[in-house]
């Protein structure tokens, strides 16, 4: 299927491994052009070299999303290098799974605060474009609780009611905003690969609760965010999409 995404121009942070490196992967297939962020040079290079073997326009640099005005300044610099903007797809995340002062606050500074003002950075260009869309990377975490309390699953689930005031409140402007939302996702260097490792008790509890019998992979989730990132995805706006094998126990209306 052709997603009608080639020509347009995508801004992705977080997109040298895991997740955000199978979206820009993904996105250059379709054929479309790519900006993305992460926090050290050496990877962006990597990355950027790679999608354009793919044939696409490329750009990266590096910035910590949690440096507002500096993110805000790597949204306009992407929306120049790639003359201006279709989609937004905020992926990074700080993983912060603690309930110390210091996981909360590193927790809602980059999963919520650089999601917001990277979103509200983008919407010049995206109110602009003829199918404006913005994807936010979520988690089952903040659909479902499961074992010790976890600042992660609070700050992720503080997306839902943003992204979707953001879908009602911009549909008149033909720009969408939807939730994707993973449960486990397994690649080298992750989470799960380091659970594996260091904790294969737990590893294997996390495997035994998914009724497939396995965790996801990054290019499943990148599937589900860059058709939503699409103009076949054209009357699909402010859903929170679940990806996670039937991880989750809840019945969703």
């Amino acid at each position: 299927m052709d997603l009608g995404l080639k020509g347009k121009r995508a801004l992705v942070t977080g997109g040298t491994r895991g997740i955000g490196r199978a979206i820009v992967e993904q996105l250059a297939d379709e054929g479309c052009d790519v900006a993305l962020c992460a926090r050290s040079v050496g990877p962006i290079a990597e990355t950027v070299a790679a999608l354009e073997k793919r044939g696409v326009k490329a750009w990266g640099s590096a910035v910590d999303v949690s440096d507002i005005p500096a993110l805000k300044n790597w949204v306009g610099e992407a929306a120049s290098a790639l003359g201006g903007i279709d989609v937004f797809v905020a992926n990074v995340s700080a993983l912060a799974q603690g309930m110390d002062e210091e996981s909360w606050r590193k927790g809602f500074e980059i999963d919520v605060m650089a999601t917001v003002f990277g979103c509200e950075a983008a919407l010049p260009y995206l109110e602009r474009s003829e199918a404006g869309a913005i994807v936010a990377v979520g988690s089952t975490a903040m659909a479902e609780i499961y074992g010790p309390t976890r600042s992660y699953a609070a700050v992720k689930a503080a997306l839902i009611p943003y992204i979707k005031g953001v879908a009602r409140n911009l549909a008149a402007k033909n720009v969408r905003a939807n939730l994707v939302s993973p449960g486990n996702v397994y690649f080298k260097g992750g989470v799960w690969n380091v659970v594996e490792e260091r904790n294969p008790e737990m590893f294997q509890s996390m495997l035994a609760r998914n009724p497939t019998g396995r965790m996801g992979t990054p290019q499943e989730v990148a599937n589900a965010v860059v058709f939503l990132a699409s103009p076949r995805a054209s009357f699909i706006t402010g859903t929170n999409l679940i990806i996670d094998g039937a991880l989750t126990q809840r019945v969703q209306f």
